[in-house]
């Protein structure tokens, strides 16, 4: 059995962490060679009010087993559905996401009271987990999610739409071009590109990429893109950093030259015993660091850590893009169509009217003056003469919508309509529609005399066979 394993997980990992806090060779392999197919959730609060497991699993047809013990929205199932064919799913209701990566909520409720009104960079985003969770923390406060790399950058913009909040905006750029914004972010949480190791259970693939040459590759990247980064973390702010690596060089070792090389210091979290998660400390400074064995928890391998910087340079940000705003007549046909009409800042981006939180408007121009932005908050739609074309954005937003009829499908015709297919529904309403399911919105139609338009986005649409 020993010799199965060690032709699976490479030796030179298992030899590399015979000294590191928390691990056990026998357990930690016994774990590897009987895997366990873990599968968790998170639900979005602002689309589903409730928490309770028998509501959840009775109302929305989640399978839930039990709660992720370090954050009050995630959830264990019992087993791994079909998610493609789960409306609630498209309808951004909750997000897919690895338990361990959940870890995330705990350590934001002893740093910040929930609602702050903070200024946070997710920097490594995609596909979206962890902006989804900050965004949920802290909705009086401003997601900037960025990914460096155009195709990874277009699944964040969908998962961040699905999601539905107007305090999120999406970049594509590189760490280095966040210079610009010194001193701006109160949070940056950098989880950082890795050697995959802690992956290993569920993805066997990431065992064939591994090497100790790749790990101190990965070592010298995560200097960099952290070196890049932390001249935007304000005087007093912090940084969240992470990694699905076991190894010391991407994790301890890491904490060790922040603390040689910048002015800041380690934060502690307090956890409980009987959470199974490992407090480490690096070699030098202390620095403290949590890790996650599979053997210890319900879940896969991650490291984080928290890091609060000072004496950061305090430089002026005061460029700003001017955004254009929409006219007179635009607004009054928006705010015909949306309640807290007041509490949101309206612009144009080519033809389409975008809606944004009034409290962050001057950082959106500030931020569009220096990077390249994907998405800002809701899309609402395009007008032509007095009629508004409503974006599917708006629709999956949590924004409060009225004078719209909404009409409530069944399973199968919602798979339909989430397959861009031809929707057949007996209906006296005419004109533009929002289906749901579950009480929670969809997407568009409009309903003409002899057929019913879809509006579901073409390349957001199901590709598999529903039967």
């Amino acid at each position: 059995m020993y010799l199965y394993i060690c032709k699976v997980i490479p030796n030179q990992l298992i030899d590399s962490l015979q000294n590191v806090t928390g691990f056990n060779e026998a357990e930690f392999i016994e774990t590897h060679l009987q895997p366990k197919e873990i599968t968790s959730i998170r639900i979005n609060t602002q689309k589903i009010s409730t928490l309770d497991i028998e509501e959840l699993s009775n109302n929305y047809n989640l399978n839930i087993s039990h709660k992720v013990p370090w954050c009050k929205e995630g959830f264990y199932l019992k087993s791994r559905p079909k998610f493609t064919f789960d409306p609630l799913l498209h309808a951004g209701a909750y997000y897919v996401q690895e338990a361990s990566s959940m870890f995330l909520s705990l350590i934001l409720e002893h740093l910040f009271q929930k609602e702050e009104e903070k200024i946070i960079l997710d920097l490594c985003a995609s596909p979206g987990g962890k902006s989804t969770l900050l965004t949920n923390y802290f909705t009086q406060g401003l997601i900037v999610s960025n990914e460096v790399i155009k195709q990874r950058a277009t699944v964040l913009v969908e998962n961040i739409t699905k999601w539905g909040a107007a305090n999120c905006i999406v970049t594509n750029n590189d760490p280095k071009d966040f210079n610009a914004l010194t001193n701006y972010f109160d949070l940056v949480v950098v989880d950082a590109p890795c050697s995959g190791s802690g992956l290993f259970r569920k993805d066997v693939t990431a065992i064939d990429e591994w090497s100790l040459q790749n790990v101190n590759l990965c070592s010298q990247r995560q200097q960099r893109i952290l070196a890049d980064i932390i001249p935007s973390i304000k005087d007093e702010g912090y940084l969240i950093y992470s990694t699905c690596s076991y190894s010391k060089q991407e994790n301890e070792d890491i904490l060790d030259w922040l603390t040689n090389e910048f002015d800041c210091v380690s934060v502690a979290i307090q956890l409980h015993t009987d959470l199974g998660v490992v407090e480490t400390t690096s070699d030098n400074n202390k620095a403290f660091g949590y890790r996650f064995y599979p053997n210890k928890i319900e879940g896969e391998g991650f490291f984080i850590a928290v890091l609060k910087f000072s004496n950061q340079l305090n430089k002026k940000v005061s460029k700003l893009n001017k955004l254009i705003p929409i006219t007179l007549n635009e607004s009054n046909i928006v705010r015909e169509h949306m309640l807290n009409f007041e509490n949101y800042q309206f612009f144009k981006h080519n033809s389409n009217i975008i809606c944004f939180s009034s409290m962050f408007y001057h950082e959106l121009q500030t931020i569009a003056s220096y990077l390249y932005i994907r998405k800002a908050g809701i899309e609402v739609g395009i007008i032509k003469g007095n009629t508004l074309i409503p974006a599917h954005d708006w629709a999956v937003s949590i924004l409060c919508l009225q004078n719209f009829k909404k009409i409530s499908l069944p399973l199968e015709v919602i798979l339909q309509y989430l397959s861009k297919k031809v929707v057949i529904i007996d209906t006296d309403v005419r004109g533009w529609a929002l289906i749901n399911y579950k009480s929670i919105n969809i997407g568009w139609i409009k309903v003409l005399d002899n057929r019913v338009n879809n509006y579901y986005p073409t390349n957001w649409r199901i590709m598999a066979s529903i039967n």
